[in-house]
């Protein structure tokens, strides 16, 4: 190869133990390698971009999900006053018995009533459970059909 064609970048010949010589590209390619240093900042900024676009998603999703749980606590805090109530008067109830007959009584129509109140406080919380990670999914998989329509 002549000088024409290359252009020598070290004066050691022993780059990194080697014993070859480092060359710098022919002028031919260095134009290429311009283009493609320009690709990769345009590539570089894009990423930046879609970084910037996942972050704020994310932000929302949380943002979505912590008023679920506040909303999913406040539900369990109440059907907790609930249960504590009614455990109240089932005991006011017992303590006014004077057979055994209506001890057993009052124990299955409390057993009862609590089996239809547990049953329809856990289909609240399945409820306010299903609609908060229904919302909180919802900005990321509106940021993933974004992203996947725009072309790369």
């Amino acid at each position: 190869m002549s000088d024409a064609h290359t252009n020598e970048v070290s004066d050691n010949p022993n780059v990194g133990g080697f014993s070859l010589p480092l060359f710098a590209l022919p002028k031919t390619f260095q134009g290429i390698a311009e283009q493609n240093a320009t690709r990769a900042r345009e590539r570089l900024e894009k990423v930046k971009e879609t970084s910037a676009d996942v972050s704020r998603l994310l932000q929302e999703a949380y943002s979505i999900n912590a008023k679920g749980a506040a909303d999913y606590a406040a539900k369990v805090i109440e059907i907790s006053n609930t249960n504590t109530s009614s455990a109240l008067a089932f005991l006011t109830d017992l303590v006014g018995t004077r057979s055994v007959s209506d001890v057993i009584q009052l124990s299955a129509n409390h057993g009862r009533k609590y089996l239809e109140v547990a049953t329809a406080q856990n289909k609240e919380l399945w409820e306010i459970a299903k609609k908060v990670a229904t919302e909180t999914s919802e900005p990321i998989k509106k940021g993933l059909a974004r992203a996947l329509k725009t072309p790369s």
